[in-house]
C-alpha cells in the first residue's frame, strides 16, 4: 500500500484522509473513491480504484483505531513509525496534520467505540423501462423497473448497486417499504 500511496499527490491523500475523518464523524455518508479516482487519474497519476479503495479502507481502519485507542497526535505518529511502516514523508505529514485537526472529534464521539459494520444508504434513482423486442421475440412490449441504490458500505467506500425488477416485483418492494413507513409511524 505505502508503494500506491507514494502515487498519490499530497493534496489528494489530504482530500481522501479528511472525507474518512468526516465519514467516520458520520457529517458524510462515505468516500467516493470513483470521483477521486478519476479526478488523480484526470491530473496525470495512474492509480486503479482498487488500489485507492484499499488505502481508503486502511486509513479507515487506522483512523477508527486511533479513535476507540484515544490515541493523541504523537501517539499515532510514533506507532506508525514504529511499526516498521514505509509510509512516504507525506503521507505521515498528512495524518498527522489531520488527525492533529479533526481526530479529537472522533475520540470524542460516543460512536468511535462501536463504529457501524453495516453499510448507509445514500441515495436510490429508478426508471420505468419497457423491452420491446429481442433476439429470440420480436414483440416483447415488457415493462420493468430498474433501480440503482447508492451505499457507503462501513469503511465510507460508495458504490452503486443496480437491479432491474418485473412491475409485480416491484409492487411488492414498494409493499415492503410502504409497511417500513406505517412501522416507523408507530416508533
Amino acid at each position: 500500500a505505502a508503494d500506491k500511496i507514494r502515487l498519490i499527490p499530497q493534496d489528494f491523500f489530504a482530500e481522501m484522509c479528511e472525507q474518512i475523518i468526516q465519514h467516520l464523524n458520520h457529517k458524510i455518508p462515505g468516500v467516493n473513491t470513483a470521483e477521486l479516482c478519476q479526478r488523480i487519474q484526470t491530473s496525470g497519476v495512474e492509480i486503479d480504484i482498487g488500489d485507492l479503495a484499499k488505502i481508503a479502507n486502511i486509513l479507515s481502519l487506522l483512523f477508527s483505531t486511533a479513535a476507540r485507542n484515544n490515541l493523541s497526535t504523537e501517539e499515532l505518529i510514533t506507532i506508525l513509525g514504529s511499526a516498521g511502516s514505509t509510509l512516504p514523508k507525506h503521507a505521515v505529514q498528512v495524518i498527522r496534520h489531520v488527525w492533529n485537526e479533526q481526530g479529537k472529534a472522533i475520540a470524542a464521539s460516543e460512536d468511535a467505540r462501536n463504529m457501524a459494520t453495516v453499510g448507509q444508504f445514500v441515495d436510490m434513482k429508478w426508471k420505468l423501462g419497457v423491452a420491446m423486442s429481442s433476439d429470440t421475440c420480436r414483440s416483447l412490449k415488457y415493462p420493468y423497473v430498474t433501480v440503482t441504490l447508492t451505499v457507503a458500505d462501513p469503511s465510507g467506500q460508495i458504490t452503486d448497486k443496480s437491479f432491474e425488477m418485473t412491475v409485480p416485483q416491484f409492487k411488492n418492494f414498494s409493499r415492503q417499504f410502504k409497511e417500513m413507513a406505517s412501522v416507523l409511524e408507530t416508533v
